[in-house]
């Protein structure tokens, strides 16, 4: 027999709760350990609890799924997260993969996908909604093409490409070092070593740059 998958579901929206949670107990493998509508309540009992997945919203009081998925990282728990949302626009579907989220389930589809999804991340594995597959093939595409185009880009390490994407955010150096927990020197370091690479010159001209290429990274 399969071993048990305990869950904890966290979305402010009571009838989403309440379908999330029939779904899910559909399945006798899985077990609901928590359900609640509050981001700080549903950080807490993930560490009390330390389910084996996560289902969050992204919007919800208090603190939302990205909100809880930072503190998780922070606190180095083994609980993995599936985000359930009704966003599909590219650049949060990117921040969840950036934060390490293995799964990312629309709620049009939640039906379908949840009890698979949340199989699949309790097993290590990533799962997305097909929806998603077509922004999936066309960043990759894009991302070839930048490489032919803008070959400099190439050049920098994916620490100094995230810090370069944080710029873009209009983070500033301490915000992006307690974003990657990181010493602000050590973030003040990366910045002159992307200067250096790009050839980049002038104290706005990596701000500026970053901005005009913030859609490719």
């Amino acid at each position: 027999m399969a071993a048990e998958i305990t869950v904890l579901i966290a979305d402010d929206h009571p009838i989403v709760r309440k379908g999330l949670r029939q779904l899910i107990e559909s399945d006798p493998q899985l077990k609901i350990v928590e359900e609640t509508g509050d981001g700080q309540t549903a950080l807490d009992r993930i560490e009390q609890l330390q389910p084996d997945v996560a289902v969050l919203d992204l919007d919800m009081p208090g603190k939302g799924g990205f909100d809880i998925v930072r503190e998780m990282r922070k606190s180095r728990f083994a609980t993995e997260v599936i985000i359930v949302t009704m966003h599909g626009e590219a650049d949060l579907f990117a921040e969840a993969m950036d934060l390490g989220v293995k799964g990312y389930v629309l709620k049009d589809t939640a039906v379908t996908d949840i009890i698979a999804g949340i199989e699949s991340v309790a097993a290590g594995r990533h799962f997305i909604s097909p929806q998603l597959s077509a922004f999936l093939i066309n960043r990759n595409a894009r991302a070839a093409r930048l490489e032919t185009e803008k070959p400099s880009l190439t050049d920098l390490t994916p620490t100094e490409k995230k810090i370069l994407k944080l710029i873009a955010e209009g983070k500033s150096s301490k915000e992006i070092a307690d974003l990657m927990f990181v010493n602000y020197r050590t973030v003040e370091n990366h910045r002159t070593n992307i200067c250096t690479r790009l050839e980049i010159h002038g104290s706005h001209a990596l701000l500026k740059f970053a901005l005009q290429h913030k859609s490719d990274l």
